[in-house]
């Protein structure tokens, strides 16, 4: 809007107005960093077994070989099954008549089961997730990124009648109501009892999640001028997001249960709440539905702030131009934005530290993007980073699978290079439209988007069933290494025992 950047001239670029609304609306972005991704540690599956109830009266030998070994996906270790155990009455019975296991027993030959007395989980890592309190593994592992996908849903939903909302009732009310929606369902989310009701608060969590992100960007993109404008849409939000997505991995390392890492989250949430007396309606917006008088209102406030004096007559006639934005690069660009972001507990290492990175390497594709954004042409910083976001995700899939972190900083150059594209398609978008429907436009970019986030879980949950089919074991040869793994043990055991009777 041409006529509204001369009308509003006077006000300068940087004045203390500018920098109030540019810091307390990027503020307003750290929860939804620090929220988006917090399914990363509350929905991560730990290490786990069938559980052998305490009360079975089982020799200690029987007791340890309860589970049959199997070979782990990404290495030659035999570790413990996750989904059966040898059946539990043949075990029962071999311990009682004093059978030891490999020896007087072939494992290879005991019938197994699955874990009907459920699974016990290892607690070095999280106290509790979803996963481990409602038993998401072997046959009901489907539901984990099903979860992630509701999330999703809820956030396509929020992009789109956010949108209509905030066109009809203003930026700055839809701004906070969505704001209270997610801290308050966030906070009936620790309360779940099942993992049900735990994806219906969800689905309505992401829906305030996007709806106050877009309402926020919008807001001040219609109140700053072109300069900080630029600054804002690209860099501005886009750090503070990222900070908050860096302060995650820090409270989830503390904070080793789901249901008080969710409640830290939204007693954060409550301290946005003086900001409503601080965020000003946005004027063009205002202009746009005819309230003339109170869009002058808030630019001589901003005046005075400023002190500047304001001309006697501000506004007149506004020319909106409108222009199309293909959904179909937002809807690739999210896909490979939270594929990439998702997967960061499913890499190699420390899964707090992998997310960490993960978060880092986001702060200076944001400032790439408001380099790229001020100097660049829009069609060329896209085009740019797209490209190298998959040429860099291609070459992994040429290295070696013992060079794991080779890979994984692949993985972290192709993820900088994503968020550059997703930063740099939010502010593109917002220049396009006008102000009477650039709230539902964004709004509806980010709806279409949505569909790429939604599938995005079940782009990690293929890969991971491909790698467990594709190092399955023969009879044959699951026969050979447990008898193997069984025979050492127990030839340990004889060791020892020998050791003793010579004390």
């Amino acid at each position: 809007m041409n006529d509204y950047e001369d009308a509003t001239a006077f006000l300068g670029e940087w004045g203390r107005f500018q920098q109030q609304v540019f810091f307390l609306l990027c503020l307003s972005i750290v929860p939804n960093g620090f929220m988006g991704m917090s399914i990363v540690f509350v929905a991560d599956t730990p290490p786990h077994r069938c559980l052998i109830p305490a009360n079975v009266n089982l020799t200690a030998a029987w007791r340890n070989s309860s589970i049959p070994l199997e070979e782990e996906s990404h290495s030659d270790a035999l570790v413990p099954s996750k989904c059966a155990r040898y059946k539990l009455e043949d075990v029962l019975s071999f311990s009682d008549r004093g059978l030891l296991p490999g020896v007087d027993v072939n494992l290879s030959n005991v019938p197994t089961e699955s874990c009907l007395d459920g699974w016990e989980y290892d607690q070095s890592m999280y106290i509790s997730t979803i996963i481990s309190e409602w038993d998401l593994v072997c046959d009901d592992r489907w539901k984990n990124p099903l979860t992630s996908s509701l999330y999703f849903c809820g956030v396509l939903t929020g992009s789109f009648v956010s949108g209509q909302f905030s066109d009809r009732y203003g930026r700055k009310i839809v701004l906070f109501v969505t704001m209270a929606v997610q801290t308050v369902f966030t906070f009936i989310q620790v309360f779940s009892p099942s993992w049900t009701m735990f994806c219906a608060v969800f689905f309505v969590v992401g829906f305030g999640l996007i709806s106050n992100y877009v309402a926020a960007f919008v807001l001040g993109t219609e109140i700053l001028g072109p300069r900080v404008r630029t600054v804002f849409s690209t860099a501005g939000v886009t750090l503070f997001f990222g900070a908050g997505y860096m302060l995650l991995p820090l409270f989830a390392y503390f904070i080793r249960d789901w249901r008080m890492l969710l409640l830290g989250q939204t007693l954060a949430g409550f301290l946005y709440v003086p900001l409503w007396w601080y965020i000003p309606e946005s004027p063009r917006w205002l202009l746009s539905q005819g309230r003339v008088e109170e869009a002058e209102a808030i630019v001589r406030d901003a005046a005075k702030m400023n002190k500047i004096e304001p001309p006697p007559v501000i506004f007149s006639a506004v020319n909106m131009p409108l222009f199309f934005l293909c959904s179909l690069l937002w809807n690739t660009v999210t896909i490979a934005y939270f594929a990439l972001s998702l997967n960061t507990a499913n890499l190699h290492g420390n899964a707090y530290f992998n997310c960490f990175l993960s978060a880092v390497v986001e702060m200076p594709a944001y400032a790439l993007s408001w380099v790229l954004f001020r100097w660049c042409s829009r069609r060329l910083s896209l085009s740019s980073t797209l490209f190298m976001g998959g040429l860099f995700l291609l070459f992994i899939q040429l290295i070696p699978a013992n060079l794991i972190y080779l890979a994984i900083t692949l993985e972290m150059m192709g993820k900088f290079a994503v968020t550059t594209a997703f930063s740099i398609v939010y502010a593109y978008t917002a220049e396009l439209y006008p102000t009477v429907v650039r709230n539902t436009a964004v709004g509806t970019c980010s709806m279409a988007s949505r569909i790429g986030s939604i599938i995005a879980p079940y782009f990690i949950y293929l890969s991971k069933n491909a790698l467990t089919s594709a190092v399955s074991l023969s009879p044959a040869t699951t026969h050979f290494l447990v008898e193997k793994k069984t025979q050492e043990k127990l030839v340990l055991l004889q060791k020892q025992n020998n050791k003793n009777k010579s004390h």
